[in-house]
């Protein structure tokens, strides 16, 4: 008998690749694999503070361990999961476009897929006209820096103090955080000015020499929105001097706020160029879009010579494709930007009402379902005491105090909105509904309680200061 007239029908054959046989056999092993091969800092860190979880199974707003346990995700993998994960409709796309054996990236055609995708985006966006597919966010950014340039024939880019924009090195030179910068430098020649301050917008624009102000409507680092008005002044400030505004719309669009772009929230505002990634797919496959102007794209685009002076080698694939059509799809029909005006109002509005119960809390901020939940010094001078503790050694560790119990003992993932912050941001799945809501707040509000009246959240915070002092 052969080897093949042996082998029962469902064990894999000679040579044949199980990717469920080869996790069963080392997936156990994923702590000391990231460990060896990859980012060695990153197990550590989870390590440390008690979320080195092992999550077996994932579908919606939650997560499942071995032991049959659900987790609360509001953290939607830093925005990516905007349906959730597994959307039926999402994976079936997915099936489907591999099913179809389509003739994809030949390089030398024009598929359908990026026109029809196109096309559906552009819906949204109706002073817009053309859109160019890459594989992220930063990708995204990095091609309207690009456009920016070209179509202006300037060379210099403004941006907001504590803005995130990637960390690609054309993305990194807009960042408004130092900690990501250190080290990467000499970075592109572009300058910061704070959120709001129109007077030191035009000051730079006399200068001449800028191309565009890139800006996220709200910010994601601590969660801090453009204030009233400011979009449509800067963007009048920067046409007068023949400058472009870039809408970074990659964590706050499709949805994420109440509306399908958040500078939408601004009557008149309508940017040169706007970046979305994230939730566009679908949470399987990676993809950014830069949209813009039809003169934008012809300035970049200006002869056959130049037709492929930007472009991406897996950009526009069937996959990422087919998910970014299944997610429209499913925005559209399943109305889920009206549900997040509701719900998201629903959870702020709880939320907010807990600021003057509990002296820990400062400030609840956000639209939509991206929240900022911010902590600062108490009055009583027990809780100043301690609070003065975690702040000797590193601003942050409060907020972080909060997320983990959050986690270990409510199962609730969530994060701390950057470095040296005493913010947490949600960012939820846009699916999630009162249920989750009261799931949170009842969560958050007794690891409240616990801080306030000096119980075992304390514990962990001198654990922390330790680590922290360690680390200095």
């Amino acid at each position: 008998m052969t080897t093949a007239e042996s082998a029962s029908p469902s064990s894999p054959q000679a040579g044949e690749f199980d990717l469920g046989a080869l996790l069963a056999e080392r997936g156990a092993e994923r702590y000391e694999l990231h460990t060896r091969y990859l980012n060695h800092q990153l197990p550590r860190m989870l390590h440390t503070i008690g979320f080195d979880k092992v999550y077996e199974r994932a579908e919606g707003a939650y997560f499942w361990d071995a032991d049959g346990n659900d987790y609360l995700d509001m953290l939607a993998g830093f925005g990516v999961m905007g349906l959730g994960r597994h959307h039926p409709v999402v994976r079936k796309a997915l099936h489907d476009v591999l099913d179809l054996d389509l003739a994809d990236l030949t390089r030398f055609d024009c598929q359908p897929l990026p026109g029809l995708l196109a096309e559906r985006l552009l819906r949204h966006s109706p002073h817009l006209d053309r859109v160019f597919f890459g594989n992220s966010g930063t990708e995204a950014v990095e091609g309207a820096l690009k456009f920016a340039r070209c179509a202006t024939g300037r060379p210099r880019v403004l941006y907001c103090e504590h803005a995130f924009h990637g960390l690609t090195t054309g993305s990194l030179s807009v960042n408004g955080e130092d900690g990501f910068r250190d080290g990467f430098g000499p970075l592109l020649p572009d300058t910061a000015v704070p959120l709001g301050d129109l007077d030191a917008l035009a000051r730079e624009l006399r200068k001449g020499d800028v191309a565009a102000l890139v800006v996220e409507p709200i910010q994601g680092k601590g969660v801090h929105e453009a204030p009233p008005g400011y979009l449509r002044a800067a963007q009048e400030l920067l046409h007068r001097h023949k400058a472009l505004l870039i809408a970074d719309e990659v964590q706050t669009g499709l949805g994420r706020t109440g509306d399908f772009y958040a500078y939408q929230h601004e009557a008149g505002v309508e940017p040169d160029l706007v970046c979305v990634a994230k939730a566009l797919s679908g949470g399987y496959v990676p993809v950014g879009a830069t949209l813009g102007k039809d003169w934008i794209f012809k300035k970049v685009y200006s002869s056959m010579d130049r037709v492929l002076v930007h472009s991406a080698s897996f950009g526009a694939n069937a996959q990422a494709m087919a998910a970014g059509l299944a997610v429209l799809s499913v925005l559209e029909n399943e109305q889920i930007v009206a549900g997040v005006r509701s719900t998201g109002e629903l959870l702020r509005s709880r939320l907010a009402a807990l600021v003057g119960q509990y002296e820990l809390l400062a400030d609840v901020r956000g639209r939509g379902l991206m929240i900022g939940i911010e902590f600062g010094r108490p009055r009583s001078l027990k809780l100043r005491s301690r609070w003065a503790m975690l702040q000797a050694a590193r601003r942050g560790l409060f907020a972080q105090m909060v997320v983990v119990p959050l986690l270990q003992r409510h199962r609730i993932l969530t994060q701390v909105s950057g470095d040296h912050m005493e913010v947490i941001k949600l960012i939820p799945p846009l699916i999630i509904g009162e249920r989750e809501v009261d799931r949170f707040v009842d969560a958050f509000t007794a690891v409240l309680d616990d801080a306030h009246s000096g119980g075992l959240i304390w514990d962990f915070g001198r654990t922390l200061v330790k680590q922290a002092i360690a680390n200095r």
